[in-house]
């Protein structure tokens, strides 16, 4: 499908402007978007193309029904969670080219059974400060993809 340095996967997005900008960020750093449905939108929603502006035609965008054909489809794949409740810093961690980075939707975060299938060394947490619940979606994803896209010596970049 493609040769991305890095997937980033996201079940069940409900916001239309998070997605918009993680469109966005996956555009200008050549991740694969993947969108596990539900979606809490319409790709067409115009709160969406307003977030991603001009940027949709520049990101790779795929759609699956749940996450367990992606899974089989790229079983080769590390899937690495992003979650609140990881026990290593996302800092700490080396990624691979072809790593897969997944987060949950706005509301849920990543599911019990999601969470339960990864190495626990593979659920990955951003510091915040003590009392914080957790970061907007774009912003997460934004932390994280620039990271591993750093340890990947930035591929692709001009």
């Amino acid at each position: 499908m493609t040769d991305s340095p890095l997937h980033l996967v996201l079940c069940q997005p409900e916001i239309p402007p998070n997605t918009g900008n993680i469109i966005r960020l996956c555009a200008n750093t050549g991740c694969t978007l993947h969108l596990i449905e539900p979606l809490g939108f319409e790709l067409d929603d115009t709160r969406l193309r307003r977030a991603g502006l001009d940027y949709h035609e520049f990101a790779t965008v795929q759609i699956w029904d749940e996450l367990a054909a992606y899974r089989r489809a790229f079983s080769e794949r590390r899937l690495i969670g992003i979650e609140t409740t990881g026990q290593a810093s996302y800092a700490a961690f080396d990624f691979r080219s072809g790593d897969s980075l997944i987060l949950g939707s706005e509301t849920k975060g990543l599911s019990d059974a999601i969470l339960a299938s990864l190495p626990t060394e593979h659920v990955l947490k951003l510091p915040m400060m003590a009392g914080s619940r957790s970061l907007n979606l774009s912003n997460a994803a934004a932390v994280v993809v620039y990271e591993a896209w750093r340890q990947l010596g930035f591929q692709g970049s001009a």
